[in-house]
């Protein structure tokens, strides 16, 4: 079976990450959150890095529930320092908690997140038709500065591109991967 020449099949986590959920359109919510909040703890690290520690993650984010996570105070915050399963990072953390309440203040405008973060593609779904590799793009671009301007951190170009990828709005595995 072939898939994109970027993956490393060695792992069994980015394989199986890569088959089942990578390019894959997202509608709910919950995962969109998820999925936002893993990738801007991925800035400047490794995809797989973040996905060896997803579960850890998601035990020390509450489930990704955005309304627990929009309210965390100091003390939760001091927990997550000290947690050596997930990535220790203030900034980051910080940002976490900001991005969850400019997420529940995107819902409460358009109905839903997913309706803001499709809305940008008409609900269609951008699929490249060559393997030029891409970090961003103007969409990417837009969306950025648009999150940024509603006061969201970690959400630069190619952060905002890779969740694109991440949450099927974006198809980029390679015309020969099965998945294309």
């Amino acid at each position: 079976m072939k898939r994109c020449s970027w993956l490393d099949e060695k792992y069994e986590i980015y394989v199986k990450y890569h088959d089942e959920e990578w390019g894959v359109p997202v509608f709910d919510d919950k995962k969109l959150f998820e999925m936002l909040i893993l990738e801007s703890f991925q800035a400047g690290l490794a995809w797989i890095t973040v996905l060896k520690k997803r579960e850890a993650f998601r035990k020390a984010f509450d489930s990704f529930d955005v309304k627990k996570v929009a309210n965390y105070d100091e003390e939760k915050i001091n927990n997550l320092l000290q947690n050596r399963d997930i990535i220790r990072s203030r900034g980051k953390i910080n940002a976490a908690i900001l991005n969850a309440n400019v997420f529940i203040k995107i819902q409460k405008e358009f109905g839903s997140f997913s309706k803001y973060i499709w809305s940008f593609t008409d609900g269609k779904i951008i699929k490249n038709k060559d393997d030029n590799f891409q970090v961003s793009t103007p969409l990417s671009d837009k969306i950025s500065k648009d999150l940024k301007k509603r006061g969201m951190k970690y959400v630069g170009t190619v952060i905002v591109y890779s969740y694109l990828q991440a949450i099927g709005v974006v198809n980029d595995h390679e015309t020969k991967c099965f998945k294309y």
